[in-house]
């Protein structure tokens, strides 16, 4: 990387630093704190999660109905199955854009925290604060990995799902149909993992939530 490009690169990380900080300043003068924005966040994940999972069935269930396709226009059928694959993509996309937002506000909560903990004169009370911050941190480790084991895993199923309708955009006949058949039993097993890694998830942001809900 130039010299130029470094500028530049650290003129970008000021700016978004900025923004975020002023977003934060406006947020706090309503009484929203980052503790706030965090639960916000992580329900969003959850609920991005949920359609995620909803959609890679719904993608399922079109890949299976092609399967046991008996006649009809086989460009519906492609037609259908390609918006199956392009909703489940987008549901992808969104997953990871609600992860990484988790990330950036966890991070600003957790090191303000570390900061706020050299104010207190009272040592029971910093002390205090610091249990519940180690609690905390213990509680979204847990969620941050139960969702980044769910998302690693969205790329490979999505990928099969592409690869079969990229086939079959050019090989619209019959054969071509009944070769899924092969496939399907790998792709149902991969969606079927996919699906328990993602209700794991989803319980451990429920949890997680509560927690922070109950003053956790």
């Amino acid at each position: 990387m130039n010299a130029l490009a470094r500028a530049a690169l650290v003129a970008l990380l000021v700016a978004s630093s900025a923004c975020q900080s002023a977003y934060y300043g406006i947020q706090e003068k309503f009484g929203v704190h980052k503790r706030d924005i965090l639960v916000d966040r992580v329900e969003e994940g959850r609920d991005a999660q949920e359609a995620a999972k909803e959609q890679f069935q719904s993608a399922l269930e079109a890949f299976k109905a092609v399967e046991s396709f008996d006649g009809g226009d086989l460009e519906d059928v492609y037609d259908d199955l390609n918006g199956e694959y392009e909703k489940a993509e987008s549901r992808v996309e969104a997953v990871k854009s609600r992860i990484a937002a988790i990330e950036d506000v966890s991070r600003d909560l957790f090191s303000e925290w570390e900061e706020e903990l050299d104010e207190y004169d009272n040592a029971e009370l910093r002390e205090k604060s610091e249990q519940t911050m180690v609690e905390t941190k213990d509680r979204y480790a847990d969620l941050i990995a139960a969702m980044r084991r769910a998302e690693v895993k969205m790329d490979p199923v999505l990928e099969m799902f592409g690869d079969q309708v990229l086939f079959l955009k050019h090989n619209l006949n019959a054969k071509a149909i009944a070769s899924l058949h092969g496939s399907l039993v790998s792709i149902e097993s991969d969606v079927g993992i996919l699906i328990r890694d993602m209700e794991t998830s989803i319980a451990e942001a429920d949890a997680f939530i509560a927690s922070m809900e109950t003053g956790g």
